[in-house]
């Protein structure tokens, strides 16, 4: 089964999720968050840094990351931004692959409704990884994110098979 892990990016609070998953079944591995204080540049080397700790301790076969979502403050969202840039290269560095995967395209593969609240995702992190009690909730949708790219690996895995019969 691959290793996944799953980033919800924040430039004072990033989430991660690590699974082993294969779409059909999925482990918990650990999850955490990642909290910065101060200037903006020395938050940015600390989710770089802290999030290839992380990728060091479990080596991961995959990275995934939520997307940026605009809604109104363009200022949050370039931070936001650059924030997933100090994630991904991260993972970059070190050649991993890395998938990208929009806030609702997350909700869709975990509760089939991509307008899903907050809770139903947790909800359902919870019931897919048998996890009991509060998880924190960048931890949480770090662990959605990685879920999802789970499901798209066994989604394309399963198109790829379909693919080579037809060829045949």
């Amino acid at each position: 089964m691959p290793r996944i892990l799953g980033i919800d990016p924040g430039s004072r609070v990033t989430g991660f999720g690590l699974i082993d998953g294969d779409g059909a079944r999925a482990t918990y591995l650990t999850s955490g968050v990642i909290r910065t204080a101060g200037d903006f540049a020395p938050r940015l080397r600390t989710i770089f840094l802290e999030l290839q700790q992380v990728i060091a301790a479990h080596a991961p076969d995959a990275v995934a990351i939520e997307q940026v979502f605009v809604q109104r403050n363009v200022a949050s969202a370039l931070k936001l931004g650059q924030a997933r840039g100090a994630a991904i290269c991260a993972a970059a560095v070190l050649d991993l692959p890395v998938a990208e995967y929009a806030a609702r395209s997350i909700k869709q593969a975990l509760t089939g409704s991509g307008g899903a609240a907050k809770d139903q995702v947790q909800h359902m992190v919870r019931h897919l990884l048998a996890l009991r009690g509060a998880l924190q909730e960048d931890a949480s949708d770090a662990l959605a994110v990685a879920l999802c790219h789970s499901q798209q690996l066994r989604l394309s895995a399963g198109l790829q098979r379909a693919a080579a019969r037809v060829q045949r």
